[in-house]
């Protein structure tokens, strides 16, 4: 795997693999190198020196998720390969290709979601690699070849024990009965009968060993037969080399086969038939102290062995007179021998092996005698006599375990006869596929018989495993055109001659030696070591004198010789034959049928090895004739647990099973093959021209390895081959020149750092000298400013001294003159002071006298204001507690409302009334105040008035009264009714205070009484509207019931009468459904109807209450005649409505159809829609009719009603929707309230309800299915015709992403190549707009547009999705930024169409665009998993979002997918969702059923007027519908 020039191409700096004896192998960088020594530092801070031959360069490139196949690796060696896998198996993908080999890890836990049928759908017919790595896809291939070119195919499952290799085979069976399943036989399939027998191969032919606790020691291959058809019509199981020494030797901790510890477990009387008990007490058992596996119960087993063999048509008898067998050969190894009297003789050693003795002649219903003569004595026929021979007790005990052996391999191949005897073969099938189940490559500590038969099948699949792979090689060199010629050829073919070849291969030898009875293993070793010395692959060991070597394909093995010749014989003593061929028990004779007359006489020698080799030799011509394909199963780890991936022990197993041989094959050629966009996009930048240029892909790859003057690389047509160490040497140029280039950037970037900082300190300069000037200007500038300052100051000082001097004497001036006009003024003011006092004091007693008397007037008419105001608040309050009572019996009365409607409308009333009342007495009130207000203003007055004509008498009695004593009496007297006056006063100020706050309160109580009384009156008002409406909805639900019970009372005496059809056998079922998903109960299963059958005019109608209708007469049946032909034509439409619609709808009215009892007409028109639409293909024919099925369906929707809704009982309301028709028609017959149907004719101003009989309620249900059929057509067309284009949106075209790196360096817009980018997305986009356009001409309802392209976005969104998440080449930067131009042309037809019609249909695309979100956004490592799962992407499930960021690739930026710790989390996350029942599938299902029911369709169309249109010519001049014609105004 390493070319000579590989080692000149590490340097100092590289990235390497180095080995270690702990993980196999260990990344590191190389620090230095001496001649052949380097020096590396490992990353787990190891310094490791080594010799540069035993080192190999990393690819610091590879996707951060690994690679799918490979082939794809840019080096293509061990710790490339194994590193690959690791990566791989970290992320739950166990599948990897390495060409067209499958290499499957096993995970060790339960991954359902990648085999459930989901998965099998996308495999099945996908090309070889184009999605995922998959089991799955290794069938598919084998099948299609198998059913394209005829030629039988098969299948190699190998691995070591416990690598997976058995449920590898159970998926591929599965997947196979998928693809070319049978009906079922019996109530089993082929499949089905093959995996039913695994159970009973399992118990008889594993066992528990050092690596498997349920170790298959046999071979297996199936054959699954097929006929013409590609269905599987037969089966076979082929077994090879059962080891048949278990039987006798174990060692520990291993057990023997199964079935030996399952009968010890079986029931109480089972073991006392058989006499057997625990496994500890049988030599055959207890040479291991391992009788129980944890976990796994035996007596389980046991009954599932039982019912296994139940099914694989084993009778009860069969059954017993295998464990009959089986028990025998227990207790036969607990017969033990000693000396007997005669020399060399030999007898049953005690009594215990008597007893085992008795009870084995017992259980094979044998002579006891005979048995122990069989197993003690030997008859030797000579010419002249029979000489009978006694054996010692050794030689008797190899008998009696060569007896044993004997009869388990016999029962053995029993089963594996009757097995294929029960799943039946097919004799003139020509085309097979075989799956192969067999163990791999072996190498323990101690090597016998069966390691050498194993390895010896190794070698030989291994030989053919080369072949197929040099093979395949040469058919992908012939395919690039490329030359091959001088390729060598690795074989093996001299291992295969050491072994093999006649007359002096191993297995001749080891013939030659069995022959001769004095041979022992010595002599046989002996043998070889003289034959073979100087064979280059055989091994003389130097430490043993009867071991020897095999140099295999994955390693040196050595044997141990000393049970070599026992194991080989596989002869029946004659004593053995006879004996067994005597037994009375017919199933023990058939397991030994007898011998040939030549082969009876004598102890006939049959060699193992040369049996098996005949059957290697027939199965390497079966597989030689088949197409091989190969898997091999790797366990990761010995301790059986997920998660856990051993370096050493994975690196061992792809050793032995041959991929490392593979990839050994493949560096002889061109291990390195690039595409050459890939070729370009990595090592574009060694020579720049060739991006520069406007070359293709080839030529730029041409023109690179030109310049670099590579040798010995091909070209081919789509990819370049490069030889083995070529790939590092490219690398190494590149990178050279990236490191010349960061030299570059670094010397640029360094030159403007020291510009940018002499820059800088230039600028400093001269700031710091500015600075320095301007201080220093400062400081002048001070000086001058200061002196100017002191002038100013000494001038303004003179002035004020000046100026204070003249204040002062001018001040003094002006006080003596002050001093002297206050003397005088002072006298003035005095004698005005004292004038002004006396008087002041007259005027206030007059006025105090005058105040108290008013007062007191005051203070009464308050008094006697509040105390009436109070009397009429405790009134009011009063009047509001009443009120607050009567709104609690209102609350009551609401809780009651749907029964007592009435009883609130009429307390409703009362309530006004006592309004109304309130409001009276209010204003009553209000009179009152009013009118008591003007009295007491009349009164102030009056009080004013009297006041005046006081003062005036006062003044009179003052002025006549006498100057001095009558003055000072008077004085005395009024000062008395002054302070009487004061106290009254008072008093009445606390009073009115009192008054004041009750009358505050009482007019506080009286406003929130009024807002509480508008509240109610409020509430009222809703309460009224509320009663209204359930009045209302009381009242049309109870019409619905009426209408549903007579209809249902029709239709139930007629619906027995009425036979299937096949028309309404799909599409009533879909409409029971929906009506049972929209609330109603399901419907039993009933005969459904016949929406064609005429026998609705011929069946009996004496049962049916109403009157009998009377048929139509001829004029009736010529104008029916004329409407069929009229509607046959297109009509067209008038001012967006159906012509045909309307034309139908008015003559089924006019001729009363829908009230009549019997009629022809429905059905007619029924047949002519299915006749239109029966084949047609044409979108625009079935838009048509959709468009006037669904028209003249509302139309009936908001005409028809059910016909006796007078007359049903209303207790019986109830239970209406409980029959079958009622069910039915309950979820589209609802009428809406307030329809105003449309004018028809002059006659009649709107159209009426009618009471539909029940054909015309039959023809409107056979009418909504049509609309149904109509639709799925018109959309699945629609599916049919972007499907294709489909499968080439979700991956760029490889044009497009070759021109991403040669835009890299051009940077030229180019407007026409951007368009060639999305004309995929285009074609859909057109195909869209086509078909709305055809819709829209045909005035299809909107609501019917919206549905369809909600649905087709859907269906989009699915096929996108799911392509995305199996295909890991879509999963990368460029291809989600080419999906997100395509997807943004959707959204621009989205916003061309209008919500009107493409409604929702971008929000059903919420899958892909999320996903394609993820793949765009930069910074993936920093997101959360948090900010994936909710902002991100929060539509998208864990395993969705674990799956896309396990395959996310940057071809573009080299970036890398989300950090481990989140990929860790999600995996997490899936293992506890893994326990839930729900499905882990991480596809999405596409919705195909009808997204509407015809009440929605009803709620969605507006109302139509009809009465306008005008009819066709055909029928416009005749004069049985001149109905039809408008009437004018």
């Amino acid at each position: 795997m390493r070319n000579s020039g590989t080692p000149v191409n590490i340097i100092v700096g590289s990235h390497v693999w180095i080995e270690d004896s702990d993980v196999a192998w260990i990344d590191g960088l190389v620090e230095k190198i001496n001649g052949q020594d380097v020096e590396v530092q490992a990353t787990n801070g190891k310094k490791i020196t080594a010799k540069l031959s035993k080192i190999y360069p990393k690819d610091m490139e590879a996707p951060a998720g690994g690679v799918d196949d490979m082939t794809k690796l840019s080096y293509l060696h061990e710790p490339g390969v194994l590193q690959n896998l690791k990566i791989r198996y970290e992320l739950n993908e166990i599948y990897t290709y390495t060409g067209n080999i499958l290499i499957a890890i096993n995970p060790f836990q339960r991954l359902p979601h990648i085999y459930d049928a989901h998965m099998m759908q996308q495999y099945k017919g996908a090309p070889f690699g184009e999605l995922s790595p998959h089991v799955f896809a290794v069938a598919d291939v084998a099948y299609r070849a198998m059913i394209n070119e005829g030629k039988s195919n098969s299948i190699l499952v190998s691995g070591e024990s416990g690598a997976g290799k058995t449920e590898t085979t159970k998926m591929l069976m599965r997947y196979l009965a998928y693809l070319g399943g049978r009906a079922v036989t019996e109530g089993r399939t082929v499949e089905q009968q093959v995996l039913e027998s695994n159970p009973v191969l399992e118990a008889f032919g594993n066992a528990k060993t050092v690596r498997n606790n349920n170790s298959s020691r046999f071979g297996k291959f199936v054959e699954i037969q097929f006929d013409k058809q590609g269905r599987i019509s037969g089966a076979a199981v082929r077994t090879y080399l059962l080891e048949r020494s278990r039987v006798c030797q174990i060692s520990d901790p291993e057990r023997n086969y199964h079935c030996f510890y399952l009968l010890c477990a079986a029931p109480q009387e089972e073991l006392e038939k058989y006499k057997l008990g625990h496994p500890k007490t049988f030599h055959y058992l207890n040479q291991s102290k391992c009788f129980e596996l944890v976990g796994i119960s035996d007596a389980h087993d046991y009954i599932a062995t039982r019912r296994a063999m139940d099914i694989v048509g084993m009778s009860e008898k069969e059954q017993e007179a295998i464990f009959r067998v089986v028990a025998a050969i227990l207790h036969l190894g607990n017969v033990e021998f000693t000396k007997g009297k005669e020399v060399d003789s030999s007898v049953p050693k005690d009594d215990k092996s008597k007893f085992h003795l008795n009870t084995v002649a017992e259980l094979l219903m044998c002579d006891v005698k005979a048995l122990e003569d069989a197993l003690c004595k030997r008859v030797m026929v000579t010419p002249e006599e029979v000489i009978k021979r006694s054996l010692d007790p050794q030689s008797a005990l190899i008998s009696r375990d060569g007896l044993a052996k004997t009869i388990y391999s016999r029962l053995f191949d029993w089963l594996v006869e009757k097995i294929n005897v029960s799943i039946g073969q097919d004799a003139t099938s020509r085309s097979l596929i075989g799956v192969l189940d067999i163990y791999g490559f072996e190498s323990f500590k101690t090597n016998s018989f069966e390691q050498f038969c194993i390895n010896f099948t190794n070698e030989k699949l291994q030989q053919h495993f080369n072949q197929h792979v040099f093979k395949m090689e040469q058919e992908e060199y012939t395919k690039e055109a490329i030359d091959w010629s001088y390729i060598e050829f690795v074989d093996n073919q001299d291992v295969l001659d050491l072994i093999e070849k006649k007359p002096g291969g191993i297995v001749a030898l080891l013939d030659e030696a069995c022959m001769f009875p004095k041979s022992t293993h010595e002599t046989f070793a002996n043998k070889l070591y003289q034959t073979f010395k100087t064979h280059k692959r055989f091994i003389k060991p130097k430490l043993s004198r009867t071991d020897f070597a095999v140099a295999h394909y994955a390693g040196e093995v050595q044997y141990q010789s000393d049970l070599f010749l026992d194991k080989n014989k596989d002869y029946v003593i004659p004593e053995h034959q006879d004996l067994l061929g005597a037994s009375k028990c017919p199933f023990v004779v058939g397991l030994f049928p007898p011998l040939p007359e030549e082969t009876s006489k004598s102890s006939k020698f049959s060699s193992i090895g040369s049996r098996f080799k005949l059957q290697l030799q027939q199965l390497m011509e079966t597989l030689n004739s088949t197409e091989p394909h190969y898997i091999r199963c790797v366990k990761p780890n010995n301790l059986l647990k997920p998660a856990v991936f051993e370096n050493v022990n994975i690196m061992q197993q792809l050793r032995c099973g041959g991929v490392l041989e593979a990839i050994r094959i493949s560096c002889a050629g061109y291990p390195t093959r690039k595409p050459f966009f890939e070729f370009i996009n990595r090592f574009g930048l060694l020579y720049p021209r060739a991006l520069e240029g406007n070359y293709e892909e080839k030529a730029a790859a041409q023109k690179i390895l030109d310049n670099i003057g590579l040798k010995g690389y091909q070209v081919g047509k789509t990819k370049v081959f490069l030889r083995a160490g070529q790939m590092a040497e490219l690398d190494a140029r590149r990178t050279m020149v990236l490191s010349a280039a960061a030299k570059k950037i670094q010397r640029r970037i360094r030159t403007h750092q020291a510009q940018r900082r002499f820059i800088l300190l230039r600028k400093a300069t001269i700031s710091l000298q500015a600075l320095c000037r301007g201080r220093l200007s400062s400081k002048i500038f001070d000086n001058l400013r200061r002196q100017a300052a002191a002038v100013k100051i000494q001038k303004n000082a003179r002035r004020l001294h000046s100026r204070k001097s003249y204040k002062n004497l001018h001040v003094a001036a002006l006080v003596v003159q002050t001093g002297l006009r206050a003397m005088a003024a002072h006298k003035q003011f005095r004698f005005r002071k004292q004038t002004k006092a006396a008087t002041t004091i007259q005027a206030q007693f007059r006025c105090h006298r005058a105040t108290l008397y008013f007062k007191k007037l005051k203070k009464g008419v308050i008094l006697s204001q509040t105390r009436w105001r109070g009397k009429l608040a405790r009134r009011e309050l009063r009047q509001l507690k009443m009120a607050s009572r009567e709104t609690g019996a209102l609350k009551e009365a609401k809780d009651m409302l749907e029964k007592k409607v009435e009883e609130l409308t009429y307390r409703a009333q009362l309530e006004k009334r006592s309004r109304v009342d309130l409001e009276e007495e209010k204003n009553q009130e209000i009179k009152k105040l009013q009118s008591s207000l003007e009295e007491m203003r009349k009164k102030v007055d009056e009080t004013n008035g009297l006041l005046v004509k006081e003062r005036e008498a006062a003044k009179k009695a003052i002025e006549e009264a006498p100057p001095v004593v009558t003055e000072t009496q008077v004085l005395v007297e009024d000062t008395q009714k002054i302070e009487a006056l004061t106290e009254e006063v008072e008093g009445l100020k606390a009073n009115l205070e009192q008054e004041k706050q009750r009358a505050d309160d009482a007019t506080r109580k009286f406003d929130e009484a009024q807002e509480s009384s508008e509240d109610r009156k409020k509430k009222l008002e809703d309460t009224e509207k509320k009663a209204q409406q359930l009045q209302e909805s009381v009242t049309r639900l109870e019409e619905k019931c009426n209408n549903l019970e007579s209809e249902n009372k029709v239709l139930r005496q007629q619906a027995v009468s009425i036979a299937p059809n096949k028309f309404l056998s799909g599409r009533s079922r879909s409409i029971l459904q929906r009506g049972s998903e929209s609330g109603h109960l399901s419907v039993d299963a009933r005969p459904s109807l016949d929406l064609h059958s005429h026998s609705i005019n011929r069946r009996d109608l004496s049962e049916v209450d109403d009157k009998p209708q009377k048929s139509l007469n001829e004029k009736q049946q010529e104008n029916q005649e004329l409407l069929i032909r009229c509607i046959v034509q297109h009509l067209g439409f008038q001012g967006k409505r159906p012509v045909t619609a309307c034309i139908i709808y008015k003559c089924l009215l006019q001729w009363r159809s829908f009230e009549v009892e019997r009629t022809s007409v429905f059905d007619r028109i029924i047949q002519t829609i299915g006749q239109a639409i029966e084949t047609q293909d044409n979108n625009n024919i079935l838009a048509y009719w959709l468009s006037n099925a669904s028209t003249l369906l509302l139309l009936l929707q908001r005409t028809l009603k059910a016909s006796g809704a007078a007359g049903m009982a209303p207790q019986r309301r109830r239970s209406s929707s409980a029959t079958l028709f009622g069910r039915m028609t309950q979820s589209f017959r609802g009428t809406p309230q307030g329809v105003n149907l449309a004018m028809i004719n002059g006659g009649v101003d709107t159209l009426r309800q009618v009471e539909a009989k029940y054909p015309a309620l039959l023809f409107k249900q056979q009418l909504t299915a049509y609309v149904e059929k109509i639709y799925g057509m018109i959309r699945d067309n629609l599916k049919k015709e972007i499907s294709p284009l489909l499968g080439l949106c979700i991956q760029a075209p490889r044009t497009s992403r070759a021109s991403l790196v040669k835009g890299a360096s051009r940077s030229v817009g180019n407007t026409a190549a951007q368009q060639a980018l999305i004309a995929h997305w285009q074609g859909i986009v057109k195909s869209l707009t086509n078909f709305l356009n055809n819709l829209k001409s045909n005035h299809v309802p909107p609501f019917l547009v919206r549905k369809v392209f909600t649905q087709i976005f859907s269906f989009i969104n699915v096929q996108l999705f799911n392509s995305l998440l199996l295909r890991r080449e879509c999963c990368s930067f460029s291809n989600g930024e080419y999906v997100k131009a395509g997807l943004a042309e959707l959204e621009h037809w989205c916003y061309n169409a209008t919500d009107e019609y493409a409604g929702s249909s971008w929000d059903e695309l919420k899958h892909i665009r999320q996903a394609i979100g993820f793949l765009v956004i930069h910074q993936k490592p920093k997101k959360t998993l948090d900010e994936i799962s909710h902002e991100l992407c929060p539509v998208l499930s864990i395993q969705q979002l674990y799956r896309i960021s396990t395959m996310y690739w940057d071809d573009k930026y080299g970036t890398h997918s989300v950090s481990p710790d989140v990929i860790a989390n999600m995996r997490v996350l899936m293992t506890e969702d893994s326990n839930n029942a729900v499905s882990n599938s991480f596809l999405l299902d596409d919705d195909s059923s009808i997204p509407f029911s015809v009440d929605d369709l009803s709620k969605s169309m507006e109302r139509i007027e009809i009465g306008d249109v005008e009819p066709p010519p055909l029928i416009r001049e005749n004069s049985g519908f001149s109905f039809l014609l408008p009437c004018s105004d």
